[in-house]
């Protein structure tokens, strides 16, 4: 079982390393010329270590455990993490090995955060390196693997399920390769649509690749220092905003659009509620920030953007939050607690488990107004299995409590409580941006190295939805 799992480590980090072509490949058209060594060497090295790791074990056994897959999935992100910090720390664009780490998990887990301060000063191919960490994130390093080479014969459908968000976990084609094929094509697809609109609509080639990776990866990282405001583009607030709530859709929903298959998308519960807390949370924001931006038109603009931003956990900026009037600011607030939609590439709670715990209050509410009465939630037009609202239930206890612990931690790191809170709130739900000094005009550069390898960890748990990694405290994951 080692040989299985160190065999997919090793083909997990040739894949990551081999994708540092692309950088490599700007900062050869852009004369950076110091940079290329920082990430050829270890492009270089993360090939040589597959190549000799799958010689070792090519007569291994392929078998793998449950218990296995888990390990797989949380060294997989974590090592994957580490490589992608290699390029950031080598080429001095951070100053330190937290930093880099800090930054590199930020972007692979879709957050956003970021401890860089000046990033305009950064090489354009670092800056692209750091987007695209988002995009390699957004749809999952595993599921990518599975995609490409049908994880070597080992388990895919079990590194599948511990790797992607959401209650409900399955798979729409007969083989979970052929599943993650699709997702990861249309992923694909997208992407590209998403660049060429930017491009037509003023961004050069390298910023346009680079946002489009923030944006479908749903992470926030940007070219410029004022993210998305830099641009002073409707066409590309635009633009941005539409392919940001698209990432925030279930990308079985596109499955089902490009077979056909619209009943299935017209009785999907959780895109019914996705789409009508949209429209209330922006439409609310609008009306309440006509006043200050002087017209309704320049307010639904800059506040719908705001609020797919945050919902979508993507944390772009176009107009600081902050300085909204205290009703919108708790709007957006709300927003950081909802996230996404499962099977997305945003981040959060998600959208289905809040629909579920809605349901199940409404059917104990039922229950005591009729005893003797037989209540069950509907989910998409069926009725709804109890284990998932059990799984929901136990999620949200280990949601809170993570959020609390990362909070304490950071304030022992010596951060105030409402940056701590907001703070850890937005990192465990890979939001980015946060309130107090976390906001989205401050950068994470000034916390304290605690602070930050705390803020580390709430990342890649919320990215893993905590059981892949909250699963090896409990003594039956080590009995046989």
């Amino acid at each position: 079982m080692f040989a299985s799992v160190l065999k997919i480590i090793s083909v997990v980090l040739a894949i990551v390393g081999l994708t540092f072509i692309i950088p490599i490949l700007v900062a050869l058209s852009c004369a950076e010329w110091t940079v290329v060594p920082a990430f050829l060497i270890p492009m270089l090295a993360s090939l040589a270590f597959a190549s000799v790791v799958l010689i070792l074990t090519r007569r291994k056994g392929q078998h793998l455990s449950i218990r296995a897959s888990f390990s797989v999935v949380m060294l997989a992100w974590t090592c994957s993490s580490l490589l992608g910090a290699v390029p950031l720390y080598f080429s001095g664009s951070v100053p330190d090995v937290t930093s880099a780490v800090f930054e590199s998990i930020s972007g692979f887990t879709t957050t956003g955060a970021t401890n860089i301060e000046d990033i305009e000063a950064l090489p354009r191919s670092i800056n692209l390196w750091r987007c695209q960490t988002h995009w390699l994130g957004g749809m999952g390093i595993v599921a990518l693997t599975v995609a490409l080479l049908p994880i070597l014969g080992v388990g895919g459908f079990q590194l599948i399920k511990a790797e992607t968000t959401g209650p409900d976990k399955g798979k729409f084609t007969p083989k979970i390769t052929t599943t993650a094929k699709v997702l990861w094509f249309i992923y694909l697809g997208m992407t590209v649509l998403h660049v060429l609109l930017l491009k037509l609509a003023g961004m050069d080639l390298v910023d346009s690749l680079a946002h489009a990776f923030s944006s479908m990866g749903t992470g926030g990282f940007s070219m410029k220092a004022a993210s998305i405001a830099a641009y002073e583009s409707p066409a590309i607030d635009a633009i941005c905003s539409a392919f940001m709530f698209l990432s925030g859709i279930n990308f079985t929903l596109f499955f089902y659009l490009f077979t056909g298959k619209l009943s299935e998308i017209r009785k999907d519960t959780e895109l019914k509620v996705y789409v009508t807390v949209v429209l209330a949370a922006g439409l609310l924001v609008t009306l309440v920030e006509t006043e200050a931006f002087g017209s309704f038109w320049k307010s639904f603009r800059y506040s719908f953007f705001q609020v797919i931003s945050i919902i979508t956990t993507t944390g772009y900026g176009t107009w600081d939050y902050t300085m909204f009037k205290p009703a919108s600011q708790m709007v957006i607030f709300i927003l950081f607690l909802i996230g996404g939609c499962a099977g997305s590439t945003g981040g959060g709670f998600k959208v289905i488990r809040w629909t579920v715990l809605a349901k199940q209050l409404h059917n104990e509410i039922q229950r005591m107004l009729h005893p003797h009465g037989i209540f069950t939630i509907r989910i998409n037009d069926m009725p709804g299995r109890k284990d998932i609202v059990y799984n929901v239930a136990a999620f949200f206890f280990l949601y809170i409590v993570l959020i609390l612990l990362v909070a304490f931690a950071a304030c022992l790191a010596g951060l105030d409580i409402f940056t701590s809170l907001t703070g850890s709130l937005s990192m465990v739900g890979n939001v980015g941006p946060a309130f107090g000094l976390l906001g989205p005009s401050y950068s994470c550069a000034s916390l304290p190295a605690l602070a930050k390898w705390a803020f580390c960890l709430a990342m890649l748990a919320g990215r893993l939805e905590f059981y892949t990694m909250v699963i090896y405290f409990f003594p039956s994951y080590w009995k046989k």
